[in-house]
């Protein structure tokens, strides 16, 4: 809710409250404070978050990558949002219009023409063997 409400430092302290009483977080609670980074421009706490999804076993998901994509996207860190495109496509999670437009958007920065023709390509292709893309 702090999430839509665009109070995303309220959600974020909301998470740091919940893993101090040892609250278990789930896909959705890592998703809404991923998102909430991606509103802050916090690309940092994003990928802290997500890293935290996996040493929790908590599986990621479309909207968990879409959030990190974007938030990295937003802060300029446009490598680290191509390279979790990828990672999510080898994967094997399924991409949404907001994953494709931050990746393409990411290559547009970088001025890498030729991996946002890749990008494009892969919307009508619903399914991508993950050695489509090599991202330094």
């Amino acid at each position: 809710a702090c999430e839509k409400g665009g109070e995303w430092e309220q959600a974020l302290q909301l998470v740091s409250v919940m893993t101090s009483h040892k609250v278990v977080m789930d896909t959705v609670s890592f998703n809404a404070a991923i998102s909430a980074s991606e509103k802050g421009a916090k690309w940092q706490m994003a990928l802290q978050l997500l890293g935290a999804m996996a040493k929790s076993r908590v599986e990621p998901n479309t909207i968990t990558f879409s959030a990190a994509i974007s938030a990295c996207q937003m802060g300029g860190e446009w490598y680290k949002a191509l390279q979790l495109f990828s990672r999510m496509k080898s994967g094997r999670i399924e991409s949404n219009s907001i994953t494709f437009s931050a990746a393409i958007a990411a290559c547009e920065k970088l001025g890498e023409s030729r991996v946002a023709l890749q990008v494009l390509s892969l919307i009508a292709q619903p399914v991508l063997l993950p050695t489509l893309f090599v991202v330094p």
